[in-house]
């Protein structure tokens, strides 16, 4: 499973150098004028900071383990995940100016070619043939990335308020996909969303994401809803003191709903009943070890939480 997972890795490295590559090469990466970094641009930086610096500690501690799984997590969940992703937002933007697409090619190819050498020890064969190709874009020289330098953690590039507004970006767009996970709301249909409780750096972030917002979570509007005024019968997420609405009406096949809704509820009990009558067996909790029946209780909880939720996801279905 851990050779499997770290193949799928080798994989989603090398289609993500694929695409930086082929939206830098032939094309102006910073050196052509003035560049203009946004806040992602920002927030990956700092992050690659922040990695490199935690490498460097378990390196100290000889934990290569949890060197290779910082460089993990960056790679996958930040780089690949959320950066790659905005910057498409401005990449295929007609209207971003000259200056900010620089700034996302020059952060795409530099952030790659870093984060090749940081990598480079534990993965050197698939670094390397990257390498050759990004190390031109990112101004580097060299025959081979085994005798560039070790990335070394800028202090100055730590960057404190881009951390905190990709925070809250992210908060936004992971509730709104827990809703319509949860709800079962195809990702290609654009839902509304309902801010409540929103504060006035709510407000201003919700403007400076708007079209990352739209794109990341399919969302076709967002829409400021007083506390006091009558709020629709939704599913809500919540991020900080603000809370997010989708209003279900209309949004669903209610009949659909009800039936899968009903199915899963009938799966869970079956779960629930068989653990429990499991547990109850006092000749299986006193043969079985103890980490067997402590297994069993936390699958019996986590039906039983389940199925709370799946039976007040129906309530709330029958009162559209």
């Amino acid at each position: 499973g851990r050779i499997s997972g770290y193949r799928n890795f080798c994989n989603k490295l090398w289609n993500a150098a694929r695409f930086v590559l082929s939206n830098t090469q032939g094309e102006d990466c910073g050196a052509g004028g003035p560049v203009e970094l946004s806040v992602e641009d920002r927030w990956i930086v700092s992050r690659l900071q922040s990695t490199t610096a935690d490498v460097h500690q378990a390196v100290k501690g000889y934990r290569f383990d949890l060197a290779s799984q910082a460089i993990y997590d960056f790679t996958w969940n930040e780089y690949c995940d959320w950066y790659i992703e905005l910057a498409k937002s401005t990449l295929y933007d007609d209207e971003a100016s000259a200056e900010r697409k620089r700034g996302v090619r020059q952060t795409l190819v530099q952030t790659l070619e870093a984060l090749l050498r940081l990598n480079h020890p534990l993965m050197p064969y698939i670094t390397e043939v990257i390498w050759q190709q990004a190390a031109p874009l990112a101004g580097r020289e060299g025959e081979t990335v085994m005798r560039q330098p070790y990335p070394e953690v800028d202090e100055a590039q730590h960057d404190a308020q881009a951390d905190a507004e990709l925070e809250w970006f992210k908060g936004f767009v992971l509730g709104v996909r827990q809703i319509r996970g949860e709800m079962d709301v195809k990702p290609s249909r654009r839902v509304p969303v309902l801010a409540v409780g929103a504060s006035d750096e709510d407000r201003r972030r919700i403007k400076a994401f708007e079209a990352q917002i739209a794109r990341l979570a399919s969302v076709e509007s967002v829409t400021e809803l007083a506390p006091d005024a009558e709020q629709p019968e939704a599913a809500t997420a919540l991020l900080g003191e603000m809370k997010l609405l989708i209003p279900l009406a209309g949004l669903i096949d209610k009949d659909a709903e009800r039936q899968r809704l009903e199915r899963e509820i009938e799966r869970f009990t079956k779960d629930v009943e068989r653990g429990a009558k499991k547990l109850a067996n006092e000749k299986f909790v006193a043969r079985a070890p103890a980490e067997v029946v402590a297994k069993e209780r936390d699958k019996v909880d986590a039906a039983r939480v389940a199925l709370a939720k799946l039976k007040e996801q129906l309530q709330q279905l029958e009162r559209l």
